[in-house]
């Protein structure tokens, strides 16, 4: 199938990909651009991966202070390049991740980081519940780890629904903007601010 460039060239300033890597997507999507930025967004993240253990020591401090300046959030987000640092791309990222903070009040980034003692106690409650049920063995352990899961999408940054479009999580478009980018990008930490709370 002949691909025009100008296909080409739309496809490339929607997601950021290269020339080759669009043309490949447009002829594997017969022409479908959206279907092309589904199999990039695929391809993306599986890229995400192999960036993720790459060193990122450049970035930037993004303040979010909501209207009314009674709530303000505070957020690191790091890169590789000075150079991506400074592009609008990464700034909306980091505007798009504070904003989200400062709505949802996350308490951790992802299920890794939240104590081994906090995932216990939370086991421990859901047990207890679903015991009172009396269901199997393996049925509550299901259930255990399903509760637990709703829990990380309450409390962490990546597993909350976003803002924005809750039917995507937040690090869908996290993923989204490490293709883009082409580069490893991780959140440092963040602080959120609200006036009257400890």
């Amino acid at each position: 199938m002949n691909i025009s460039t100008d296909l080409i060239r739309e496809l490339r300033n929607k997601t950021g990909a290269g020339i080759m890597d669009c043309k490949e997507a447009l002829v594997k999507a017969s022409g479908d651009i959206q279907k092309a930025q589904d199999i990039l967004r695929e391809k993306g993240s599986i890229g995400a991966i192999k960036r993720s253990s790459r060193e990122t020591k450049e970035g930037l401090i993004y303040s979010y202070i909501h209207s009314g300046s009674k709530l303000g959030v505070l957020l690191e987000l790091n890169c590789e390049t000075d150079f991506v640092a400074r592009t609008n791309e990464f700034s909306q990222l980091a505007k798009e991740l504070a904003m989200q903070v400062a709505a949802m009040d996350p308490l951790w980034i992802k299920p890794e980081d939240v104590p081994k003692e906090v995932v216990e106690k939370e086991k421990e409650i859901y047990t207890k519940q679903a015991q009172g049920s009396g269901k199997p063995e393996k049925v509550i352990e299901k259930i255990v780890q399903g509760r637990l899961e709703s829990y990380y999408s309450q409390v962490c940054l990546l597993e909350q629904a976003y803002i924005k479009d809750p039917k995507l999580k937040v690090k869908n478009l996290f993923a989204e903007s490490v293709a883009k980018l082409g580069e490893n990008i991780r959140i440092g930490r963040f602080v959120r601010f609200k006036i009257g709370e400890e």
